[in-house]
């Protein structure tokens, strides 16, 4: 696999050559708008909303929309002027508690692999993580844009994975919080009992796309035997209000082969001793 960035993770005096590979990966299956009749492809053009003509790519300007249907057009000397000089490196600003960091601002993973004559300072920046239980945030430019990114051991290596800047995730105030606070305590012993009757170790390769597997499956049953023979559909359960939590949770035990523990029966309580002297 190639490398999709070479350059160095910088703090303090200390450089650390690396480089970057994708984490994950995601092909998604591809379709081409087809006409009909005769299965020829169709093309996307660039069309003028204010006469319906195409426009050829050297009459074309960007610009942003400052109100409806006003424009501010912005030319590739103006985007030079903004433009954020690509260091080639990563450059921690300081380290924080992942405890700290809401989980939603990172979103994509890159492998970082050590370069020449840097695997020493390497090892010492992931252990050191590793023993702190801190990560480093950083900025990176990455194809001419600047990302905010987290340095964190992983394993033997470190990753580095991008991140949202923080005024970009929506804030929880701006939707709908449920009425109920608290739950019952029936239900949070029930609900705690199902939890565990459903909890195992974790096994990755237990969980596939299959939704993509069926619609690959799907694809070849039609390149075989054309569209009389596609699958039947499957039928997703509906969504129901749930009202009463108890008894779906008890049907939900059932299910799971969880056994409920009879309550505790209440000792009868002692007598009174027979020797007692009788109040005058």
């Amino acid at each position: 696999m190639r490398a999709i960035w070479k350059g160095a993770i910088s703090f303090g005096l200390i450089n650390i050559p690396i480089s970057l590979f994708p984490a994950i990966r995601r092909e998604e299956l591809k379709f081409r708008l087809l006409r009909r009749s005769d299965m020829s492809p169709v093309n996307y053009k660039r069309v003028a909303t204010a006469d319906g003509k195409e426009v050829p790519w050297d009459e074309i300007v960007k610009g942003y929309e400052y109100e409806k249907e006003k424009f501010v057009v912005l030319k590739d000397e103006d985007f030079s002027r903004v433009d954020i000089e690509a260091t080639q490196t990563v450059d921690i600003l300081n380290f924080v508690e992942i405890k700290e960091v809401n989980p939603l601002l990172f979103y994509k993973p890159y492998y970082m692999e050590p370069g020449k004559g840097g695997d020493k300072a390497y090892v010492l920046l992931r252990e050191t993580l590793e023993k702190a239980d801190k990560i480093a945030i950083a900025k990176v430019v990455l194809k001419t844009r600047q990302h905010l990114a987290a340095v964190k051991p992983q394993k033997d290596g470190l990753m580095l994975e991008l991140m949202h800047f923080p005024e970009e995730v929506l804030d929880t105030s701006d939707f709908k919080a449920p009425v109920a606070k608290t739950a019952g305590k029936a239900e949070i012993t029930m609900a705690m009992k199902l939890v565990e009757s459903m909890t195992e170790t974790w096994r990755p390769e237990k969980y596939k796309d299959d939704y993509r597997e069926a619609l690959e499956e799907m694809i070849e049953d039609k390149i075989a035997h054309g569209a009389k023979h596609a699958p039947a559909k499957t039928r997703s359960k509906k969504p129901t209000n749930v009202i009463d939590l108890v008894s779906v949770l008890k049907k939900s035990l059932e299910q799971s082969g969880a056994k409920m523990k009879p309550a505790a029966k209440k000792k009868p309580a002692a007598r009174k001793s027979a020797g007692r002297k009788k109040a005058a």
